[in-house]
């Protein structure tokens, strides 16, 4: 076959742009310092390129995410250590202040002291970094609590991005802090009123569980062979109601009666007992709950011969049988017994005070202690507020507006029942009002009036609510229709009904607080005029209580059993309460001789310090282990990127090296072929000749 000169001249033209191209290619890899610049030079390079490039980047962004997160972390759990150390200088004050020794002088300087520590919590728990406050949830612009030490902020959580579907929370939310719950904690309660020997005439000695009723009770003399009658009501650990009439002569004794009290509860649920100030106190075996509640009465008849007026199921001393508003003084105090000046008559003994006004829907002249929920909400200003957290059976959180009543009511079933709502409205105009929980429609009337108003849920098409659907927000806007005076123009109307809640929403406001206690606030008045009490219909009735029946479907303002431990935190208004023991000077709680008669007192505000301590303490740790996993996480994602990187630099990145010799092969290669080509070309037809 013959080589043309066309064959040559192609041929040579092929092995230059080959030889071209690779020089080209490794001397761009390089000066590049990388293998390929763009994808269809090496697909398979470019896909693990791109994928171990989004690795590094991902990494980084976990990295710095968590930087940012531990530095707030960080100074969280820093900021609760700083609570749990005041908390242990508030303990060692109010451990000081229990000393006996102490004058009025000694205990007001403690009290100041207090006061300090007080201000810096709240100064700790507005503690902000880079703007940015640390207990306020997301609302992190929000200044944390006021001056009043109410919570501002939300209970959201912040988190931080570790990763693919990975985020660690990395704050303590006020709401923690504040009012978290501690899941084995017991709840304790106690009665305020001291209990002292009324036979004992020699000297004061508060009451233990072996004496006996008579000397609980006074029925010396004439009425030593007298029954003293007991009237219970409370609710369970399970947040079942219940009424309970007792009764004891006067040689049982006060085991007995602790016994009683007890077995009401269930076989195991509480125990109970005397404390040293002879008051009784029970204790919630089940730990994590806050539904338990108690409240009794009792009563004696000093002449037998009469008849048993301390039983209200006796006639003869009411005109109504059963109703507890039949058990009046009549006769004598604690004093005139222990001095053994009995007079013959009804004498009723009280086991808790608690200074709060009582319904105008109830006897003037019935004694506190015989009332138990017909109460008045505390005025505070343009506030009215209750004292009883609305507290849901099934998970002892609290109620919020859309919670239905049913959820915290003690019954299975609302069909039937009735709820009262008693007082003044904004305008100091006297109303009743009575709400009737009806499955097939609920309604609601004024002043004993025959007018049933409807009560219409917000379902399509609108109808009268069902009693086991109706919301505590139905219920707010029903009381505040009657505080506002704001009733629909007609009563079955839906439009009406919006537009008379929308009337009262101007007038006055009414909602759960965050610890679900019903507030009504006055929205035209600094200090309102309106009063309000809201209670079962059914409450002063004991018929058939002897034998026990169920007791009020809720409760939403009391003269029950003090708190004196519960699962469920409100820091600031513990750390409130423990003050004003020691500015008081109150030893313990004392409902006789207090102007405020619900305080817990010194004594068992040690006990809330150790449970705030331990509480707070519990959330440091919790605090130190978002900053320990954010810290691995910073040390993990640093490894993590320089491991990527290495894998990266294996599949992009060029040896300087080998491709700086491949270059020298090339270009000798291309120079070698240059001089061939130079040779070849030289040679004409006289070199063959």
């Amino acid at each position: 076959m013959r080589v043309t000169s066309a064959s040559y001249y192609n041929n040579f033209y092929s092995e230059n742009n080959k030889l071209t191209s690779q020089l080209f290619n490794v001397n761009k890899q390089i000066s590049s310092t990388h293998k390929i610049q763009y994808a269809h030079e090496d697909p398979g390079t470019f896909i693990d390129t791109l994928r171990l490039d989004d690795e590094v980047v991902t990494l980084q962004q976990t990295k710095s995410s968590a930087q940012n997160a531990y530095k707030l972390s960080t100074q969280t759990d820093i900021t609760i250590g700083e609570f749990v150390t005041t908390l242990e200088s508030i303990k060692v004050n109010l451990l000081d202040a229990a000393n006996d020794t102490n004058s009025e002088a000694s205990l007001q300087a403690i009290a100041k002291e207090l006061r300090g520590l007080q201000n810096h919590l709240k100064t700790l728990a507005n503690t902000s970094v880079a703007g940015q406050y640390l207990f306020s949830g997301t609302a992190t612009a929000v200044k944390t609590i006021d001056a009043n030490g109410n919570y501002q902020g939300n209970d959201k959580d912040m988190l931080s991005f570790l990763g693919s579907g990975i985020k660690q929370k990395y704050n303590i939310s006020g709401t923690q802090l504040f009012f978290d719950e501690e899941s084995q904690t017991n709840r304790t309660i106690t009665t305020n009123v001291p209990l002292v020997n009324l036979t004992n005439t020699t000297s004061v000695t508060y009451i233990t569980s072996s004496n006996t009723i008579a000397d609980l009770m006074g029925n010396t003399s004439a009425g030593s062979v007298a029954i003293s009658h007991f009237y219970l009501e409370g609710t369970k650990t399970d947040g079942t109601a219940f009424k309970k009439q007792i009764s004891f002569s006067g040689t049982d004794t006060v085991d007995n009666l602790l016994t009683a009290i007890k077995n009401e509860y269930g076989a195991n649920q509480v125990d109970v007992s005397i404390n040293p100030h002879g008051q009784i106190q029970i204790i919630d075996n089940q730990k994590g709950s806050s539904k338990l509640d108690f409240h009794m009465v009792g009563a004696i008849d000093f002449n037998p011969a009469v008849g048993d007026a301390a039983n209200v199921s006796d006639a003869m001393y009411g005109a109504t049988v059963g109703i507890i508003d039949n058990l009046q003084i009549s006769g004598t105090t604690d004093f005139t017994i222990a001095s053994n000046t009995v007079t013959p008559g009804l004498y009723v003994k009280e086991f808790t005070r608690s200074g709060l006004s009582s319904s105008p829907a109830i006897p003037a002249n019935t004694i506190e202690g015989i009332n138990y929920d017909r109460t008045n909400f505390t005025q505070i200003g343009a506030n009215l507020v209750s004292n009883v957290s609305q507290i849901l059976t099934s998970d002892n959180s609290f109620a919020i507006p859309s919670t239905k009543l049913l959820e915290v009511a003690s019954k299975a079933t609302l069909n039937g029942e009735k709820l009262m709502v008693a007082g003044k409205n904004t305008a100091g105009t006297p109303f009743t009002m009575q709400i009737d929980l009806n499955t097939a429609g609920s309604t609601f009337s004024l002043n004993a009036g025959v007018t049933n108003y409807t009560i219409f849920d917000t379902n399509t098409p609108r109808g009268a609510v069902n009693a086991d659907q109706m919301s505590y927000q139905q219920l707010m806007d029903v009381v505040n229709m009657a505080l506002t005076n704001s009733v629909p123009a007609t009563v079955a109307t839906a439009a009406d009904y919006d537009s008379a809640i929308s009337s009262a929403n101007t007038l006055g406001a009414i909602t759960l607080d965050h610890t679900g206690k019903i507030q009504f606030k006055d929205k035209i008045t600094a200090t309102t005029k309106a009063q309000v009490a809201l209670y079962d219909n059914a409450s002063s009735n004991f018929t058939g209580a002897n034998v026990g029946i169920s007791g009020s479907i809720l409760n939403f303002n009391t003269n029950n059993a003090l708190t004196l431990r519960d699962p469920k935190t409100n820091f600031f208004t513990q750390i409130e309460e423990m003050i004003k023991s020691v500015e008081e000077g109150k030893k313990y709680p004392d409902g006789l001789n207090s102007t405020d008669p619900r305080n817990i007192g010194i004594q068992n505000s040690i006990q809330m310090v150790d449970d705030l301590s331990n509480h707070v303490s519990r959330l440091q740790a919790e605090a130190g282990s978002y900053s320990q996993v954010l810290d691995s996480t910073v040390n993990r994602s640093d490894l993590l990127i320089i491991s990527t990187q290495i894998l990266l630099s294996d599949v992009i990145d060029v040896d300087i090296a080998e491709a700086t010799l491949r270059m020298q092969q090339l270009s000798l290669n291309y120079q070698a072929m240059l001089s061939s080509i130079s040779k070849v070309s030289q040679l004409s037809l006289v070199n063959y000749l």
